[in-house]
C-alpha cells in the first residue's frame, strides 16, 4: 500500500510521516475507539508530511487513504477569516470598519452602539457580543446548500449582550455574518470567491466551502464517513451557519494552508495577505483580558492555544461525524492539522494532538510563578458565572448550574467550577495566574467597567455574582424540583389506593401535568437528533406540555383553595404545586418556558 501511495505524495508535494508516529496515531485511534484519521505536519524547513489510519467508512470497512477528503467543522473559521483578511489587504474594508456599513439590512439591538459598533474585527475574535447561534441553525434538516446567507437571520434583530470588542464569547453567528461580508463586498457568492481567490492560489484544489456529502446522486467518493458512538455512520447535511463550519479539505491541502500562514503572505511573488494581519492571529486585541496582560485567546480567526507543553496558534473543529484540530507553532516554523472521522462525546481526542506535538518537538518549559507583585488573591473571592455565557437562551443553566467558586490559599487561587474539578491558579504576577498544567499564564482578573470583579480564561469571561442572587436562583430550582417529585410519588400512590377518589383529588390536574412532560420523549426517539432544532411533531408536542405545565399548577393551587380544607397532606401538596409553579414562571422570565425548540 505504501509504494501504491508513492505517485500521489510526489504529486501532493508531500512526504509520508515516520513509521512510528503512524504507529502511535493508529495505537490511540483503536484504543479510543476511532474510526480513522488522516493528518498533516509540516516541519521547520517547509516540508509537509501526511498519513492516515483506520477507517474510512465503518459499514464497509474501507481504509482510510491520506488522499480521501474530511469534514473540519469549525476549521472553516480560520480559512475564510484568512479571505476576510486578504479583503482588508486589499483596502476594500478594514478591520475597524462598523459591520452596519456593509450588511446594512442587518439589524443590532446594542446598547453601546454609540461609541463602540460592531465591527469586522469584532466577528473576527468573537468580541461582538453576539449570541453563539439559536438550536435551530445548528440542528436542522430544513437546511438547504444553496441558500441565502441571511435565510438564518429569519428578520431578527441580533442582541448584542456584552460591549464590542471587550470580551471573547464564541459566536457562529458572527462568522456567518462575516460570509455576508464577503459576499456583500465581491458580488459573488463567498464559496466561489474564496474558492477562485484564495484556495487556488495556495493550491488547495481539493479543498472547498461548497456543500459536499458522501450520500445521493452527488455523493463525493472521495468524502470519507462521519461517525457517531458505536460506529453508527452519518453522511453530512446542509447547515444554515455555514461559512462558520462547512469546509471540505484534504491532509495535504491543510499543510499548505499552515505553510502559507506562517509565511510573508504571498504565493509566487503575489500578495495575498498583508504579513502584519497574518502575525496577528491568534493574538487578543482590546478585550479586557488582554489588557491585563493575558497573551491566550483569540484573535483574527485563531485562539492561542497553551496545551500538551506547547503554546500554539489553533482552531479546532466539530461537525456531523468529525472533529479536527489545525496548530501552528511560527516560532519553530512548524504545525500539523488532524482530523477525526469521528465524533465521540466520550474519546480523549486531545492524545492525538500530544501525538502530533512531541513529533513536531515545540514543547516548552513553564514559566516559574511569581508571588512577589501579584495581586491580592483574597480579594477575588466569591461566586461568578459566565459573562457573557456562550448561548443566550441558556443563560439561566449557565448562571444556576456552571457557576464556579473562587477562593484563595495565600497568594494562589483555586477556581472550582461546580460541575469539573478545582484548579489551583499560581500568581504570574500583576493581574495574572496560571493553572497547574500550562505552561504561560492561563487567567486573569479585572475589575469591569461595571465595577464587578472579573476573572478571564481569554476564551471565556466569569463575573463576580452576589451570593444572594445565586441563593435564590437554586432554592427556586429546588422548591421547583422538590415540588415536581412529591406531586409525582403522591399522584402515583394516590392512584394505587383508587383510581375513582383520585379524580376527585386536587392533586390529579397537576400530576397529569407532570407526566405529559413524558409524551415527547418516544417522539424524539423516533426523529434524527439532527432535527432538533426544526418545528416538529415531537418538539410542537413538548411546547405544548411545557406550556400546560404552570396552568395545571394554578389550576390544582385553585382547587385547594376552594375546598378549604387544610390538612397536613393539602399544605404539603399546595406548597409543591406552588413550587413548581414559581419555577416554571422563573423559567419564563429567562425565555425557556414554554420550551421551543425551534427558536
Amino acid at each position: 500500500m505504501l509504494l501504491s501511495l508513492v505517485p500521489l505524495l510526489a504529486s501532493a508535494g508531500a512526504s509520508r510521516t515516520d513509521a512510528t508516529l503512524h504507529e502511535s496515531m493508529a495505537e490511540a485511534l483503536t484504543l479510543q475507539g476511532l474510526q480513522g484519521a488522516v493528518w498533516s505536519t509540516v516541519s521547520s524547513d517547509g516540508t509537509v508530511a501526511v498519513d492516515a489510519a483506520g477507517t474510512r467508512d465503518a459499514t464497509t470497512g474501507a481504509v482510510l487513504r491520506v488522499q480521501d477528503r474530511v469534514h473540519v467543522g469549525s476549521v472553516a473559521k480560520t480559512v475564510l477569516a484568512t479571505g476576510v483578511l486578504q479583503l482588508v489587504s486589499e483596502g476594500r474594508f478594514a478591520l475597524d470598519t462598523p459591520v452596519s456599513q456593509l450588511l446594512p439590512g442587518v439589524a443590532f439591538d446594542n446598547p453601546w452602539a454609540a461609541h463602540s459598533p460592531v465591527r469586522i474585527r469584532h466577528l473576527l475574535d468573537h468580541t461582538a457580543g453576539l449570541d453563539d447561534a439559536r438550536l435551530a441553525d445548528m440542528f436542522s434538516l430544513r437546511a438547504r446548500a444553496d441558500a441565502p446567507l441571511s435565510t438564518f437571520l429569519d428578520g431578527r434583530t441580533l442582541r448584542v449582550r456584552s460591549r464590542p470588542g471587550s470580551r471573547h464569547s464564541y459566536s457562529n453567528t458572527g462568522y456567518a455574518l462575516l460570509g455576508m461580508v464577503i459576499e456583500a463586498t465581491t458580488g459573488a457568492r463567498y464559496e466561489t470567491y474564496l474558492r477562485d481567490q484564495l484556495l487556488h492560489p495556495l493550491g488547495m484544489h481539493d479543498s472547498t466551502f461548497a456543500f459536499t456529502t458522501q450520500a445521493g446522486p452527488h455523493a463525493d467518493p472521495r468524502l470519507a464517513m462521519g461517525h457517531f458512538e458505536d460506529g453508527a455512520a452519518h453522511a453530512a447535511v446542509p447547515m444554515f451557519l455555514r461559512p462558520a463550519g462547512q469546509f471540505t479539505t484534504t491532509a495535504a491541502d491543510m499543510g499548505r494552508f499552515a505553510r502559507f500562514l506562517m509565511g510573508d503572505g504571498t504565493i509566487d511573488g503575489r500578495r495575498l495577505v498583508d504579513a502584519a494581519l497574518l502575525r496577528a492571529m491568534g493574538r487578543p486585541h482590546g478585550t479586557e483580558a488582554a489588557r491585563s496582560g493575558l497573551r491566550v485567546g483569540y484573535g483574527l480567526g485563531m485562539a492561542t492555544r497553551d496545551r500538551h507543553g506547547a503554546v500554539g496558534v489553533c482552531h479546532g473543529g466539530s461537525t456531523v461525524g468529525y472533529r479536527a484540530m489545525f496548530c501552528l507553532f511560527p516560532e519553530h516554523r512548524r504545525a500539523f492539522f488532524v482530523a477525526i472521522n469521528a465524533d465521540h462525546e466520550s474519546a480523549d481526542y486531545g492524545r492525538l494532538d500530544r501525538l502530533l506535538i512531541q513529533s513536531l518537538d515545540v514543547s516548552r518549559p513553564s514559566i516559574p510563578p511569581d508571588a512577589s507583585s501579584a495581586t491580592d488573591a483574597s480579594a477575588w473571592e466569591g461566586y461568578y458565572v459566565p459573562a457573557p455565557n456562550r448561548f443566550a437562551r441558556l443563560e439561566w443553566i449557565d448562571t444556576t448550574l456552571n457557576f464556579a467558586r473562587l477562593g484563595s490559599d495565600g497568594a494562589a487561587l483555586r477556581f472550582q467550577p461546580l460541575q469539573s474539578p478545582a484548579l489551583t491558579l499560581a500568581p504570574m504576577g500583576g493581574a495574572l495566574f496560571r493553572a497547574d498544567d500550562r505552561t504561560i499564564a492561563s487567567h486573569a482578573v479585572f475589575v469591569a467597567a461595571n465595577g464587578n470583579r472579573a476573572i478571564s480564561t481569554g476564551l471565556q469571561t466569569y463575573e463576580r455574582i452576589p451570593r444572594v442572587k445565586l441563593l435564590a436562583l437554586w432554592t427556586s430550582l429546588v422548591a421547583g424540583l422538590l415540588g415536581m417529585a412529591w406531586l409525582l410519588v403522591v399522584g402515583l400512590a394516590r392512584i394505587a389506593g383508587g383510581t375513582r377518589a383520585f379524580v376527585k383529588q386536587p392533586v390529579m390536574v397537576p400530576f397529569l401535568g407532570i407526566v405529559a412532560l413524558l409524551l415527547p420523549l418516544p417522539l424524539f426517539l423516533r426523529q434524527s437528533f439532527l432535527a432538533m432544532g426544526d418545528l416538529t411533531l415531537a418538539s410542537g408536542t413538548l411546547a405544548v406540555v411545557s406550556a400546560l405545565l404552570p396552568v395545571t399548577m394554578a389550576a390544582g393551587l385553585i382547587l385547594i383553595l376552594r375546598r378549604r380544607v387544610w390538612s397536613a397532606t393539602a399544605v404539603v401538596d399546595a406548597l409543591a404545586m406552588a413550587g413548581v409553579l414559581q419555577w416554571t414562571l422563573v423559567l419564563a422570565c429567562w425565555g425557556l418556558m414554554p420550551v421551543r425548540l425551534w427558536v
